[in-house]
């Protein structure tokens, strides 16, 4: 899985910092993302001593764009799994 791949895959060096967690060229959503690749060899510290991760995503558009793991929008999911007990 390239996502967790220790070396950065060579599409990474287009990334540009999306200031918001989507695409800053056509607004898709990461899960829309057609390739993945989180910079877990590199993790930086926050005020508050919590780690967080640079996390790059290849869009559909065309456009590679990369957030901070920290700026991810939270999920439903748990919610979700809490709803097949």
């Amino acid at each position: 899985m390239e996502a967790f791949a220790l070396i950065p895959p060579e599409w990474t060096n287009q990334g540009i910092h999306a200031h918001k967690f989507c695409c800053p060229k056509c607004g898709a959503s990461s899960l829309e993302a057609e390739k993945v690749w989180i910079n877990r060899r590199s993790p930086v510290l926050t005020e508050e001593r919590r780690r967080k991760w640079q996390e790059f995503y290849n869009c559909n558009c065309g456009c590679v764009w990369w957030a901070w793991s920290s700026d991810r929008p939270p999920t439903n999911l748990s919610k979700q799994d809490n709803n097949l007990t």
